[in-house]
């Protein structure tokens, strides 16, 4: 099996569809990530930007605005159905472009002044060996500006739809909290250890708290937490009768997050991440 071959099997299957067709409820719920980690990148005119894990190009748009006709951005991912949707909707950008290419392999150069990622660089199966190769896009002083969540616990929107659906699910196998997913950065000192190992300097982590704004009905957002995130993959090839119990249970426990305007907002927690080639 070569590296990543899993991960990209599922995001080019079943995921990368969900997301599509989601993009916009996507975009929504990561609103509050999304202004952390562009203000913590600060991208600036004329540079050049590799944009890592860019899925259907939305943080490559707000980047190609960034940097200016002047500047290029560059949106690198796995999932063939999230580029196609990239790009259509950076048809008429002159300074934005993607390439479907396993970031932790691809050859680079060195013409990148920032590399940049939301979300997209927990999924590597040799995390090290990845962020080596990353490295060598980047011109010499070039910078690196990310963000990944932090413990599954401090990340409502994720643990408490499992919580609720437990009862339901199929045996679950034990977790490894370094496997590839959306947790596997959870843990400070291992970013720091990837990172030196891999030749970065000046390191740098905030941590960022945050609600992830998922919108007025809870019965909707839990049917979506079926399609797309942490319970999908746990729900496995449940029945309807069990999906339908699942989904009500789910919704139940998100109201825990209803804020006083209306919104199920449970709390997130992510790390800021910078660094210097």
């Amino acid at each position: 099996m070569s590296a990543n071959e899993d991960q990209i099997k599922f995001w080019n299957e079943k995921a990368g569809r969900e997301w599509v067709a989601l993009q916009e409820r996507m975009d929504a719920n990561l609103s509050g990530t999304y202004a952390a980690v562009m203000a913590f990148a600060a991208a600036q005119v004329c540079e050049h930007v590799l944009d890592i894990g860019c899925g259907t190009g939305t943080t490559s748009l707000a980047l190609a605005d960034a940097v200016g006709l002047r500047g290029k951005v560059t949106g690198a991912d796995i999932s063939r159905p999230m580029l196609e949707l990239a790009r259509r909707r950076a048809q008429d950008r002159a300074n934005v472009s993607f390439i479907e290419a396993d970031a932790s392999t691809h050859h680079f150069t060195p013409q990148s002044d920032l590399l940049f990622s939301r979300f997209g660089v927990m999924f590597f199966d040799d995390p090290a060996g990845a962020f080596a190769n990353l490295r060598t896009a980047l011109k010499p002083g070039g910078r690196l500006a990310f963000i990944c969540w932090c413990t599954a616990l401090e990340n409502r929107w994720a643990s408490a739809p499992l919580a609720a659906a437990r009862p339901f699910l199929p045996e679950q196998p034990p977790t490894d909290p370094l496997a590839p997913g959306p947790f596997a950065f959870a843990d400070l000192d291992r970013i720091r250890t990837i990172l030196d190992g891999a030749g970065f300097q000046d390191i740098h982590i905030e941590k960022q708290h945050g609600v992830m704004a998922m919108g007025p009905d809870s019965a909707v957002i839990a049917a979506q937490t079926l399609q797309i995130g942490p319970l999908s993959r746990a729900v496995g090839e449940v029945d309807a009768p069990t999906r339908a119990r699942i989904v009500e249970r789910v919704s139940s426990a998100l109201e825990e997050f209803r804020t006083p305007e209306g919104e199920i907002a449970p709390p997130t927690a992510c790390w800021l991440v910078g660094a210097r080639a």
